[in-house]
């Protein structure tokens, strides 16, 4: 089904390309960036994002193919409006040495298994706590927000190996997270396209 893009996303984003050139990049990257600073009107994550594109094309792939997505909050889930999500938030419960966030992931993964999409835009410990776990995922994205463990968080994906998407500073959020997931839903299923145009707004 084709997404309506209301006029003023489109302007939104005319006035970013205005303003940043971003036809360098691939066309997944451009559409994951592009995105990230429509949702923050941050031009900065141009050079704070770290992706890979071949690992977008798989996760982009697996997303249109139905596999699941699990967040680490409601408001992340909020933000992605074209998909159901798993959030298991609610049911979790703190320990020693285990964090509500932490708890929630791990229930997230006994309940989807590998080859899931997980966006993680809050909590750090969220993060390092699907790190542990042997989720094999189709992507993470991974941009926790804080002073506290969220650039290290981050720097520890990254080490990983695991496809993924995120920061290199301390910035991030739900709503960056969110759009990152969404310029992958939005983006056409059929990646002849080599631009990232109106359509996948």
């Amino acid at each position: 089904m084709n997404r309506v893009v209301h006029p003023i996303e489109q302007e939104s984003f005319r006035r970013l390309r205005a303003r940043l050139d971003t036809s360098h990049f691939p066309p997944l990257t451009r559409a994951v960036v592009e995105r990230v600073i429509h949702s923050s009107a941050d031009p900065a994550y141009a050079e704070d994002l770290v992706t890979d594109e071949d690992d977008l094309v798989k996760a982009h792939a697996a997303l249109h193919a139905g596999a699941p997505v699990v967040v680490d909050v409601e408001m992340v889930a909020a933000g992605i409006t074209r998909r159901e999500t798993v959030c298991r938030l609610k049911d979790a419960r703190s320990g020693p040495g285990l964090t509500r966030s932490a708890h929630a992931i791990r229930l997230a993964y006994e309940q989807v298994g590998p080859g899931a999409l997980w966006v993680i835009g809050c909590a750090p410990t969220a993060l390092e706590e699907l790190l542990t776990l042997d989720a094999s995922p189709a992507l993470v994205i991974g941009l926790p927000v804080g002073f506290v463990g969220a650039a290290e968080s981050k720097a520890a994906l990254r080490a990983s190996g695991l496809p993924a998407v995120s920061n290199v500073s301390e910035k991030g959020g739900s709503a960056v997270a969110a759009a990152a997931l969404n310029a992958l839903l939005y983006h056409p299923a059929s990646l002849d396209s080599s631009d990232s145009s109106e359509e996948s707004l």
